[in-house]
């Protein structure tokens, strides 16, 4: 770690992946939320199962695992990791219009599953995008943040403010 505190990067200021090796293979949990904001008529359309291509929280879900899977892949200094569960919730919230992704990403290793949790919420809410783009292109994702991690080194942690 250098002494701003960034792991990833060594003393010459190059990108480096950190070594984990001494660290002890823990349970380590991770949630991660976004929000998909929409017409309100384009929430119906999902709520009510009537979208042209099909159910889009089924397979906003598994777009979601699916992503959480290829992290390391997508994200060039994560640790590849063998996920022992993925859970992916797309909750509709009226009052935005919109939906509430949450992710949830565990496994027993030696770093956490943040970047995981927090890609299953980015997969799922882009298929959410790509899902209803044809009848609504004002669709934004935004929000998307880590709301706790247990496990590991550095403890417990759970975000300060309230989700928006």
């Amino acid at each position: 770690m250098t002494e701003g505190g960034l792991t990833h990067i060594d003393a010459t200021g190059a990108a480096t992946m950190v070594d984990v090796g001494d660290k002890d293979i823990t349970r380590r949990e991770a949630v991660a939320e976004g929000l998909v904001l929409m017409r309100a008529e384009t929430l119906a359309m999902i709520v009510d199962g009537t979208a042209a291509k099909g159910d889009v929280l089924a397979v906003a879900r598994i777009a979601g695992i699916m992503g959480a899977k290829k992290t390391s892949e997508l994200i060039p200094l994560c640790h590849p990791l063998a996920l022992d569960k993925v859970a992916v919730e797309l909750a509709a919230e009226p009052a935005l219009p919109g939906l509430r992704v949450t992710a949830r990403a565990s496994v027993q290793a030696r770093t956490g599953v943040e970047m995981e949790a927090l890609t299953a919420v980015a997969t799922a809410c882009l298929t959410v995008y790509d899902m209803v783009k044809a009848v609504d292109r004002d669709v934004s994702i935004g929000n998307i943040r880590l709301v706790s991690k247990t496990g590991g080194r550095s403890g417990d942690w759970t975000a300060s403010a309230p989700a928006p």
